[in-house]
């Protein structure tokens, strides 16, 4: 059972081979009917067969050709093509066209050098493309871990991975993030890696462009402080609130806070890395302590988009607002 299902949030979000068989029978002509603009199974001027589906004859189709040359019993008329008509016992063999790859999972599909979660950046590093979310590791398999709740007391039980369309993970340390990413053979961002992917290629202020464009991240902010909400909800005293319940799992299930990884399309760039403003602060490498890029109630205290960086914690700190994504170094061009 996942361990979300236990969290209480009354009126929120919860946790929660081609054949090789010999075509057998006679030729006949399929003439197109103009007038209709369909095709029509004749016998005029062929040889008498069965009615049964049509075999291409095209190689690249798969089909094999008899082994006896065809005699054509008169020449087809320019617009006629000659198709086998195979024996009734052969079933015809259904075909179908997938459709092509979009969005992430052509993403997922069309990257080199780097894991497939993973942007290469430059040529130098793999960055994570969404922000990472935890999975716990257990004698019976991996199983998602709650995005809502610290790891505290198990951080050699998870690991870090990167999805579209998941709630990532708050409530974690530098520290913890840090053994996360190594236990998925990455490690956290160095300073200056973290803040090229968040500028893209053309090194703006923001993912998507020079200028702040409300909504395009998860930066909105909300009426009511989600910290103040909770202490109105649970009636925790004003004078304990900032320290007792910044860690609380409810925060990020309210309404108008944290959002799925990828929800908003337009925060990212050409690097196709989303997030990196707004949703959760990112921890980076940093002993000293220091996470990026804001989250959703504010990308401007201590810089704008691309440039916010908080010094203020230690490295062990954790709230409902820290997250994180992983680099790694991308394998050798030899």
């Amino acid at each position: 059972m996942a361990r979300t299902s236990a969290l209480p949030c009354p009126g929120n979000r919860l946790v929660s081979g081609r054949g090789a068989h010999q075509p057998q029978g006679l030729l006949a002509c399929v003439s197109l009917a103009a007038t209709l603009g369909a095709l029509s199974f004749g016998t005029a001027g062929c040889a008498a067969g069965p009615a049964s589906p049509v075999w291409p004859t095209d190689p690249a189709a798969g089909r094999h050709a008899p082994t006896a040359p065809a005699r054509l019993i008169a020449e087809p008329s320019p617009k006629a093509k000659v198709a086998w008509l195979p024996d009734k016992s052969l079933a015809p063999i259904q075909t179908t066209l997938e459709p092509p790859l979009q969005g992430d999972a052509l993403i997922l599909a069309t990257t080199a050098r780097c894991p497939a979660e993973m942007a290469l950046i430059e040529g130098q590093v793999c960055i994570d493309r969404w922000e990472a979310s935890l999975v716990e590791r257990t004698p019976y398999g991996e199983r998602a871990w709650s995005p809502f709740l610290s790891v505290e007391g198990n951080e050699r039980r998870v690991r870090a991975v990167s999805q579209p369309g998941v709630i990532p993970q708050g409530y974690i340390s530098g520290q913890q993030a840090a053994l996360a990413c190594t236990a998925s053979g990455k490690r956290l961002c160095a300073p200056s890696e973290w803040e090229q992917a968040c500028r893209g290629p053309s090194r703006a202020t923001f993912p998507y462009g020079e200028r702040r464009r409300y909504g395009a991240c998860n930066d909105d902010g909300r009426a009511v402080h989600p910290v103040s909400e909770i202490g109105a909800l649970l009636d925790i005293q004003h004078d304990d609130l900032w320290r007792s319940a910044m860690n609380n799992p409810l925060i990020n299930q309210l309404q108008s806070s944290l959002l799925p990884t990828g929800e908003r399309a337009s925060c990212t760039n050409a690097y196709e890395v989303f997030d990196m403003v707004g949703n959760l602060h990112e921890w980076v490498d940093d002993a000293a302590g220091t996470f990026r890029g804001g989250y959703y109630m504010d990308t401007e205290r201590n810089g704008d988009g691309c440039s916010y960086a908080t010094r203020a914690h230690d490295f062990s700190y954790h709230d409902y607002s820290t997250g994180f994504r992983c680099c790694m170094d991308p394998e050798r061009v030899e």
